[in-house]
């Protein structure tokens, strides 16, 4: 009986559960969905695996090529510094130093990266100026000043430089000798002259730095700078050394790097070997005529801009000789200004109109000349590099010489500015406002 039940028990259950059918049919199709999720990943893996393959492939293929690049140009580089060798040895470089100085030197790619660094937008000049006259770059030029009071003297006594200028370059340059880069500077000259970056101007300053070693003014572990190849305090690219520094205290070296006295003298002799005019200001601030038609332009004795109602904005009167330009950095909305011949000297310095001025006005608040009295137009809009480059080749194609299109706002362009707005109509303020870029866009 036993057996029967338990031989009767299966059937039983087959016959009358339902339940087990349905247990079986989810199992198939469970069993189904995992032979097909099996070859699923089994295809996944297929696909990860020949990506990875393909992928390392390239990845070799790439180290490769690059190894390869390297090698080529690590070739062409020994092959620029074995054509520099003739020029080196006829300029009295001796054949020990230069080897010494190659023999470990390979181009910076970081160096050739900040060539090609430039902002989508003009860095408004109000924001340049603003970092120039900080209130601690202010503080530290005052003490400086203080500090070096007796050196300051007697470069001004030799080379008729004002002391405020010369701690203003300073400050500019390095911030008061704190900050005078550490880039090895033939490491930087040899990089931008391989490159040919603006031609052979590098490989030219190279050579003037390989002289400098040769006269023994300063060690090959020394010589150390900006990336662009500007050496000490004061910044002297080596051709400019070469020219203009100075062993202001007899030491028996133009030490630029490490010796305060002969970097500020060297910047002044710098000064006055381009024009600097003793016991003359760089300029004023100026207030400018109610109503005025911005019709005078170039340089012009100062009596001619109080007939025409120029008054300077301290207060003062207007020297009674020499003449003065004058200078609208943001156009007709920002200050203005009246330079002496002495702001172009500032520009052979740096060729940048915001660098000249930023050192003007650092150079007044250090001599406690007083701030600037109008505001910039801080809410004026500001045109973008490729904007600014419209206007440059519009004028151009217009026939006036404007210079490299550059993109960058500066006295040659406000030169051009002011001619084409005058015959347009515009006001004549000689600066590249959204006004006068729609006024081209008309044209076209």
């Amino acid at each position: 009986m036993l057996i029967n039940i338990v031989n009767f028990f299966p059937v039983i259950l087959t016959e009358y559960d339902p339940m087990v059918h349905l247990q079986a049919d989810h199992i198939s199709e469970f069993r189904l969905r995992q032979h097909r999720i099996s070859h699923a990943s089994e295809f996944i893996r297929q696909i990860i695996r020949l990506s990875l393959i393909l992928c390392v492939g390239a990845l070799l293929a790439l180290l490769a090529t690059s190894s390869q690049q390297a090698r080529a140009d690590s070739a062409d580089f020994r092959q620029f510094v074995e054509n520099l060798r003739p020029d080196a040895e006829r300029q009295g470089i001796s054949r020990d130093l230069f080897d010494r100085v190659f023999e470990t030197i390979t181009p910076d790619q970081h160096i050739l990266d900040l060539t090609q660094k430039q902002s989508e937008f003009n860095r408004p000049i109000w924001a340049y100026i603003d970092d120039a006259t900080s209130r601690q770059r202010i503080d530290t030029g005052r003490t400086k000043a203080q500090q070096w009071a007796q050196t300051l003297n007697q470069i001004e006594k030799r080379y008729g430089v004002d002391p405020t200028i010369i701690l203003a370059v300073w400050g500019m340059e390095s911030n008061f000798g704190s900050n005078a880069g550490h880039i090895s500077t033939l490491r930087a000259l040899a990089t931008l002259g391989f490159a040919q970056y603006r031609g052979t101007y590098f490989r030219k300053e190279l050579l003037a730095a390989l002289k400098i070693l040769q006269h023994g003014d300063v060690s090959v572990e020394a010589m150390q700078g900006s990336w662009a190849g500007a050496m000490g305090q004061t910044q002297f690219m080596p051709s400019a050394y070469q020219a203009y520094a100075v062993d202001f205290n007899h030491k028996g070296r133009r030490d630029i790097w490490d010796n305060v006295p002969d970097a500020l003298a060297s910047t002044a002799n710098y000064l006055k070997a381009h024009g600097w005019i003793g016991g003359e200001t760089w300029g004023y601030e100026v207030n400018l005529p109610k109503n005025y038609k911005f019709n005078l332009s170039g340089n012009k004795p100062f009596r001619t801009w109080v007939k025409h109602a120029f008054s300077r904005t301290d207060g003062e009167p207007m020297p009674a000789r020499g003449s003065a330009a004058l200078l609208l950095p943001a156009g007709r909305l920002g200050p203005a200004f009246l330079v002496t011949p002495n702001f172009a000297v500032i520009k052979t310095y740096n060729k940048s109109l915001s660098y000249a001025l930023g050192v003007a006005l650092l150079a007044d608040q250090i001599g406690n000349f007083g701030a600037l009295k109008h505001e910039w137009p801080r809410e004026q809009t500001q045109l973008t590099v490729e904007q600014v480059k419209l206007i440059q080749n519009q004028l151009s194609r217009l026939g006036f010489d404007i210079g490299e299109i550059d993109g960058k706002y500066g006295e040659t362009l406000s030169q051009a500015l002011r001619i084409y707005q005058t015959r347009n109509g515009l006001l004549p303020d000689g600066y590249p406002s959204m006004q006068t870029l729609e006024k081209m866009r008309q044209s076209l």
